[in-house]
């Protein structure tokens, strides 16, 4: 091979550019199977965002099932998801731009079998599922109002639209997963209720489903407030089964004899955090047993449990994160991702643990030797606390730092909080490692995939534990020499963002930091943001206003005159989970100080950006603000953000 270049870390020249990123890739999710037909989401940058419903045939042919103009996504909640159902080839979808549902069946085009709504998109619908004959609906209605708050519901709706929704549940704040049985004469479903969330405490209940789509005999079966209960499934020979945590993880219960059996009581969590409807971690086979996924980071199976509980086996499968596992006979669907592989859906025998690629979602392939294979790290932090991370060194086929510096570090705070970060190949994260940056990609205290206890540390201690546990990461790789300690950036996005804004006003650890649609002021966050998210904050920091000054204190606009560092921030102007209120408060606050600073807003962007125009300029600004923070150069030709307070 060539020798090496030698320049300093984060100017090297990477192959990995922004609209390398982002040219040819889409997102994808929420598999389907009807018959032999396979179904998927495919959220489409290249398309303004958009969110297609793709088939692919039994003959390998795929074809987009929605024609343009339609937008297969819902807004409930916020983060939506379970946008579409398809039964015998006939699909039923949630539109964005309306929220109402439509139906296609095949060579037609969409019809609407939901009325407009009083509101402009006032009525949606989320996580849908179809009787086994057909005739009905049963999915999830949030009903928004001019005057008070949003009523979620669960409704039944006749599937050739010839009558109004019929609610079938009300009175608790939230519900979730309706699922019919096979038989067609049963129930469940999961709720809840303020301020819990889901991954706090949810109840399942179950009912009598009529041929008339009524439901009578309804009961609870499970759960509580400190419970998480999440995926009811019925089996194929009609026994229900979810996933509880009442052992301290996620396992895979069933429901026998008016009591719930743990079918596999092992240590590592079977489920994850339900942000959004219909994501699917474990699956059936024809003989009622079932498939759960599992994960060591580096790499995943998919583990056997019997009928009647206990592990069977397992097929190995070379990828760390696994969604949407979908089954098909002795073959089973999912999304995998691994250290090297960006997410594909994948098709895989189970005996003999053969893989099938059905669709990558890129286009693009990039040479391993600028491929940095993440390392897991755990570390002492605060309270005799242990946190976990990746950390990813500098990797770069052409280019070597200087033997007497040391890399920049970019430590990475996932949104959630409840959430988790993965091993999986982020072409965004090489985007930086390719440069000379190393990164460091933490699942603080509060993280899911550790249990309940590691996900219960941060109740009350938002704003503390997050922040130390991404200092302290920074901390223990820069004693073990592998990154410089005076050039350590710190970004993150929504809650992450919110750690971000934090750890650059309360600590001084940090030359820099971007922050994307980040919290900075928790007092106006309570009255501006969407129901589902609207008493987080209860578990988080504590009930308001029995402890106001505890939100105070912990909001970076309080202490603007405590900031140490530039900071970057981003900002959807349509965001509804964090407004674009949020990013002005903190505006203000670097410019009164005098504080250098960058504020990139986005015309049409919601919580998350969606469109490829703005990841690209996203990427490109904080690189070259990175650069101009910690006093490297990038080898990218940039058009330089706008930035104030620039010392000359």
């Amino acid at each position: 091979m060539p020798e090496k270049t030698t320049a300093p870390y984060g100017s090297w020249k990477s192959p990995i550019t922004p609209d390398l990123i982002t040219a040819g890739s889409v997102r994808l999710s929420e598999l389907w199977v009807d018959g032999e037909d396979l179904y998927w989401l495919e959220g489409r940058p290249s398309e303004g965002g958009r969110y297609v419903i793709v088939k692919r045939s039994s003959d390998g042919a795929t074809s987009d099932v929605i024609p343009e103009g339609f937008n297969a996504r819902n807004a409930v909640h916020e983060y939506g998801g379970g946008a579409y159902a398809v039964h015998k080839g006939t699909i039923y979808f949630a539109n964005w731009n309306d929220q109402r549902l439509y139906r296609v069946t095949p060579g037609s085009q969409p019809e609407a079998i939901t009325e407009e709504p009083e509101i402009p998109r006032g009525d949606r619908y989320a996580d849908l599922d179809i009787s086994p004959d057909g005739n009905f609906i049963a999915c999830v209605r949030e009903r928004h109002h001019k005057d008070r708050e949003a009523d979620n519901e669960l409704v039944v709706i006749p599937a050739d639209g010839s009558s109004e929704p019929t609610v079938i549940a009300t009175g608790k704040d939230f519900y979730s997963s309706p699922r019919i049985s096979p038989s067609g004469d049963a129930i469940a479903w999961t709720s809840w209720d303020h301020p819990n969330m889901p991954w706090d405490g949810t109840e399942l209940w179950s009912a009598t489903f009529k041929s008339d789509g009524s439901i009578a005999f309804e009961t609870q079966i499970a759960g509580g407030t400190e419970e998480s209960i999440i995926q009811p499934e019925w089996s194929p020979g009609g026994l229900l089964h979810f996933i509880s945590d009442c052992s301290g993880w996620w396992n895979l219960h069933s429901w026998r004899d008016g009591a719930a059996v743990n079918l596999l009581d092992e240590q590592f969590d079977a489920g994850g955090p339900s942000w959004a409807f219909r994501f699917a971690t474990y699956c059936f086979r024809d003989d009622g047993s079932s498939l759960i996924r599992k994960s060591d980071g580096a790499s995943g199976a998919l583990v056997h449990v019997g009928a009647s509980g206990g592990r069977t086996g397992a097929t190995d499968i070379p990828y760390s994160d696994i969604s949407y596992l979908t089954p098909a006979g002795d073959s089973s669907y999912f999304i995998g991702a691994s250290p090297t592989r960006q997410p594909e859906i994948v098709r895989t025998e189970l005996e003999s643990g053969s893989i099938e690629v059905i669709k990558s979602s890129s286009s693009v392939e990039v040479d391993s030797e600028y491929i940095s294979v993440p390392e897991p790290i755990s570390f002492p932090t605060t309270d005799d606390g242990t946190a976990h991370a990746y950390h990813y060194r500098p990797k770069n086929a052409d280019f070597t730092g200087e033997t007497d510096e040391l890399p920049p570090l970019m430590v990475i705070c996932h949104g959630g909080p409840t959430g988790s970060t993965s091993a999986s190949l982020s072409l965004m994260t090489q985007y930086w490692t390719s440069r000379g940056v190393a990164v460091v990609d933490v699942n603080y205290r509060g993280s899911t995939g550790y249990g309940r206890e590691y996900r219960n540390a941060l109740r009350e201690k938002w704003g503390i534990y997050d922040s130390d546990d991404c200092i302290a990461a920074a901390d223990y790789l820069a004693k073990q020499g592998l990154a410089d300690p005076k050039r350590t950036v710190i970004r993150g996005g929504s809650a992450g963002g919110y750690t971000t804004i934090n750890a650059l006003t309360f600590h001084s650890v940090f030359a820099a930091g971007a922050a994307y649609y980040g919290v900075a002021d928790l007092g106006v966050f309570l009255g501006d943001t969407h129901k589902f998210e609207s008493r987080y904050l209860d578990s988080l920091i504590g009930p308001y206003p029995e402890q106001k000054q505890r939100y105070h204190d912990r909001s970076a606009i309080n202490f603007t005159d405590q900031l140490s560092a530039p900071m970057i921030i981003f900002q959807g102007l349509e965001d509804k989970i964090v407004p674009p209120s949020q990013a002005e408060i903190m505006v203000k606050g670097l410019e009164e100080n005098g504080i250098m600073y960058a504020y990139v807003p986005f015309e049409g962007e919601q919580h998350g950006f969606r469109k490829s125009e703005n990841i690209e300029r996203a990427l490109e600004a904080e690189l070259y603000f990175c650069g101009a923070s910690l006093g490297f150069k990038p080898a990218d030709e940039i058009e330089p953000p706008d930035i104030k307070n620039r010392p000359d």
